[in-house]
């Protein structure tokens, strides 16, 4: 019978496999974040696609309507906040929205089905992790794509003699006397960006999925007294999330074409 600290650090401890060949090393590869993260991308592109295919113009199934209904709220964010003309942004948006949010649904299994399987199999003491917006790579990851596109964005819209000057004269003017403060300031900014959006999630996720774990360790009535309301406002949590770090990235690539 484990203890209570051995449950809660089985649960929380990834697939891991080292590259560097030490025990701990930097250089490692989390096995069941890659998979599922891999595994909900290409649900997402195949249920998008299968509704596409079978898009009714008359008679849409409620399926169909729940996707437009989807892609109209996103279209609806971009063309409020994104002020530029890109054919990619609306689509980046779609794909971070439901990407996310199927990730942070993850949270939503039963806390010990994975470890049930696991013992089923034969291999109980095998880690496996299905939330991968609770595991920091996973947030970091998608929030410095995000720094590339904005720094792709404004050296597009602005130039790169453009882009180099706004990071040297703002936001207190051209002196040069300015130019290491402003640069400073700039770099703050800058690397703020995905910083906010990876830890905003990843702390999110990582703490729903904590108590979801501190849960099953009551009772079994007080499990479904608490875990019932929790998840009820988790499904709440799960998408907000989902909505806040596709929204910032637009607001974000919107400031990146803009001068300021």
């Amino acid at each position: 019978m484990a203890s209570t600290t051995e449950y809660i650090v089985h649960h929380l401890t990834f697939n891991n496999v080292t590259l560097s060949g030490n025990e701990g090393g930097f250089w490692s590869l989390h096995i069941d974040t890659f998979a599922m993260s891999a595994i909900l991308g290409f649900l997402f592109i195949a249920i998008f696609a299968i509704v596409a295919r079978r898009a009714k113009v008359e008679a849409p199934g409620k399926f169909q309507l729940f996707i437009e209904l989807i892609v109209d709220m996103v279209n609806t964010q971009v063309r409020d906040i994104y002020h530029g003309k890109s054919k990619l942004i609306a689509p980046l948006s779609l794909t971070i929205f439901c990407w996310v949010f199927l990730f942070n649904l993850m949270d939503l299994l039963p806390v010990d089905l994975i470890s049930w399987v696991n013992h089923m199999t034969g291999n109980p003491e095998a880690h496996w992790r299905v939330v991968p917006s609770a595991d920091v790579n996973t947030t970091f990851a998608m929030s410095l794509s995000v720094l590339v596109l904005i720094i792709g964005y404004s050296i597009s819209a602005k130039g790169l003699g453009g882009w180099t000057k706004e990071v040297f004269t703002k936001p207190f003017g051209s002196s040069p006397i300015l130019w290491p403060v402003n640069f400073i300031f700039q770099m703050i900014e800058l690397v703020s960006k995905p910083i906010s959006l990876a830890l905003r999630l990843f702390g999110n996720m990582y703490a729903g999925e904590l108590i979801f774990i501190l849960i099953a360790l009551l009772p079994a009535g007080a499990q479904w007294a608490l875990g019932g309301p929790w998840a009820i406002f988790h499904i709440l949590i799960i998408t907000l999330q989902a909505f806040v770090f596709m929204v910032l990235t637009i607001v974000y690539l919107s400031l990146a074409v803009e001068d300021h």
